[in-house]
C-alpha cells in the first residue's frame, strides 16, 4: 500500500467503526486508528461529504435512515485481539460444574471460544439464544451441555429474540449470565441497539444469580434504544485498558468490580 493510498484506507476503517457502533468519538477514534484528533475530525469532513456519515458535537454518527447494525462477523474481525482476551478473561470467571447464560455478539464469541479451549471444564451447562455461540461450543460436546432458546431468528446476529426466547429464560435460573452490550453510558446505564435483543438481554438478567458484562472500550459513553439494565446489576464489567479508565468512575459504588483484559 503507498502512501496515497494509507488515508483512504484509513477513512474506510473509520467508516466501518462508525456503521457498526452507530457512534463514534473523536478521541476514540483516534485511539483506535493511531492518528490525530485533528487526522479524525478531517476524516470525518471527508466521509460526511461523501454521505457516509454525519458529523455531530464530539464525533459522528450513521447517516439517517441507514441500518446502525452490522453482521457479527463484520464485528469479529474488528479489534478481534482485544474481543480474545475480554473472551479469555471472562471465561477464567466460570466454575465447572456451572450453569451460565451466554449472550449473542462477538465478544461473546469470543467467550464460547474461550470457554471450549478450557481442558479443565469436565461439564458446564450452557443457554444461549445465538445460533453461532450454539456452533462454537458444539466442539465441546459431551463435556458441555447445550441448549437454545428458541425464538426469531434475527440474521445479523444470528439470535433468537421473542416470542419464545425471552418465555424459555423466564423458566430457568442459571448460577451465571455472561452478556455483551453496544453501549455503557457514563452514569452506568448498560443499552443495545436494538430492542428485541435488549428485551432478551434484560431476561438473561433476571434469570441469573449473578452476572459479567463484557465490552471493550468503544462501548464506553454511548447510550442506545435499548435498555438492559445498569453498571450495578452486574458483578463484573470485563472489558479493555481503555475501558477500564473511561468505566471505572461509572462503576464506583454500583458494586460491580471493573476487570481489564490483557
Amino acid at each position: 500500500m503507498d502512501e496515497l493510498e494509507l488515508p483512504a484506507a484509513r477513512r474506510e476503517r473509520l467508516a466501518a467503526l462508525v456503521a457498526a457502533d452507530g457512534f463514534v468519538r473523536v478521541a476514540d477514534a483516534a485511539l483506535r486508528l493511531g492518528v490525530s484528533e485533528v487526522t479524525v475530525r478531517g476524516d470525518l469532513r471527508r466521509l460526511e461529504a461523501d454521505g457516509r456519515l454525519r458529523r455531530v458535537h464530539g464525533g459522528a454518527m450513521a447517516p439517517r435512515g441507514e441500518r446502525r447494525e452490522a453482521r457479527v462477523e463484520a464485528t469479529a474481525r474488528r479489534d478481534a485481539a482485544t474481543k480474545r482476551a475480554i473472551g479469555e478473561s471472562a471465561a477464567a470467571l466460570v466454575p465447572d460444574g456451572a450453569s451460565i447464560l451466554l449472550d449473542v455478539g462477538s465478544t461473546c464469541l469470543a467467550v464460547a471460544e474461550a470457554l471450549v479451549a478450557r481442558d479443565d471444564l469436565a461439564e458446564l451447562v450452557v443457554v444461549t439464544n445465538g445460533l453461532g455461540i450454539a456452533l462454537a461450543l458444539e466442539r465441546a460436546i459431551p463435556r458441555f451441555t447445550v441448549v437454545v432458546t428458541g425464538g426469531t431468528l434475527r440474521p445479523l446476529q444470528h439470535s433468537l429474540v421473542d416470542p419464545i426466547a425471552s418465555r424459555t429464560l423466564a423458566e430457568l435460573h442459571v448460577d451465571l449470565a455472561i452478556i455483551g452490550c453496544n453501549g455503557v453510558a457514563d452514569d452506568g446505564t448498560v443499552t443495545n441497539l436494538n430492542l428485541p435483543e435488549a428485551e432478551v438481554k434484560a431476561a438473561m438478567l433476571a434469570a441469573a444469580g449473578s452476572a459479567i458484562l463484557v465490552a471493550d472500550g468503544s462501548k464506553a459513553g454511548q447510550r442506545h434504544l435499548g435498555r438492559i439494565g445498569a453498571l450495578g446489576d452486574f458483578a463484573t464489567l470485563v472489558t479493555d485498558a481503555a475501558g477500564a479508565e473511561r468505566l471505572t468512575r461509572a462503576a464506583a459504588g454500583t458494586g460491580c468490580g471493573v476487570l481489564a483484559a490483557g
